[in-house]
């Protein structure tokens, strides 16, 4: 209890106050409290980052909710507002995620310097290469989501409305839907880096994946259906064919390291010097 203690106040206050009101001098946990001061300042600097860059965005929320509501008014539609402080609301939203987005890199920097501490030599070199990578296809999978798979998705649903209905569409649940939609391309873009460094590891293998090849294809429908937020199989199957190629490059990136860990070893025996 102690312990726990420490570690709520030393989220939100000086170490040196929470050691003082519980009294606890232990050297053997300095080390430990050290460590949770520098992921209290890596938690506020990147609070302070993403709300700096939210203010930013907010400065033309304009101009980028026009810009993410052209899947819908490119197809002749108008989007509604339902309450006094909806459009506000929706503007906050927004602003609020692609703040996060903007901060990523000084949210990862922060990761990187809580961890690397504790890493040493290829294994700092391996998670810079790891961070670095990871932001870049992070974004570009949200962005594939929303300039290729969202746009045709969303023009084909709209047209099942016929010209008998007329879609009122709310800004806030758009901007809503929009979110849910890309953030899980963005993560899942990151299953060819994951599996890079696990086949590193041999925790997986070419093999392996290759046999499990039929569960991942039902794997990708089945984390489509969870992911998609709309019940339309159209929609779930868009998202289950990018799922599905990124696990098929996945089994030709562990092919490739495989390749090169056998390379590696063949080497190591003929030049044992």
């Amino acid at each position: 209890m102690v312990l726990l203690y420490i570690v709520l106040q030393g989220l939100f206050f000086e170490i040196t106050e929470a050691l003082t009101e519980v009294g606890e001098k232990s050297l053997t946990e300095l080390p430990f409290l050290k460590y949770l001061g520098e992921f209290r300042r890596a938690i506020i600097v990147c609070l302070v980052s993403t709300v700096a860059m939210a203010v930013v965005v907010y400065v033309f929320s304009d101009y980028v909710l026009q810009k993410a509501l052209e899947p819908v008014t490119n197809q002749g539609y108008d989007l509604v507002v339902l309450g006094v402080t909806e459009a506000l609301i929706t503007k906050l939203k927004l602003s609020l995620f692609l703040g996060f987005l903007a901060a990523l890199p000084i949210i990862l920097w922060q990761v990187a310097l809580v961890v690397l501490p504790a890493l040493r030599g290829k294994e700092k070199r391996y998670f810079k290469a790891f961070l670095v990578l990871s932001f870049f296809l992070f974004i570009g999978g949200m962005a594939f989501a929303f300039f290729g798979v969202y746009r045709i998705g969303v023009a084909f649903l709209l047209r099942f409305a016929g010209p008998e209905l007329i879609p009122m569409l709310t800004v806030s649940k758009y901007i809503s839907f929009t979110i849910r939609f890309v953030v899980p391309f963005g993560l899942i873009f990151e299953l060819p880096l994951v599996v890079y460094f696990l086949s590193k590891l041999g925790i997986v293998t070419y093999t392996g994946l290759l046999k499990a090849r039929k569960y991942a294809l039902l794997g990708s429908l089945v984390v489509a259906a969870v992911l998609t937020p709309t019940p339309d199989i159209f929609t779930c199957a868009v998202m289950a064919g990018p799922i599905y190629l990124l696990y098929e490059i996945s089994v030709t990136v562990a092919k490739f390291v495989e390749r090169g860990k056998a390379r590696a070893t063949r080497a190591a025996v003929l030049n044992p010097h």
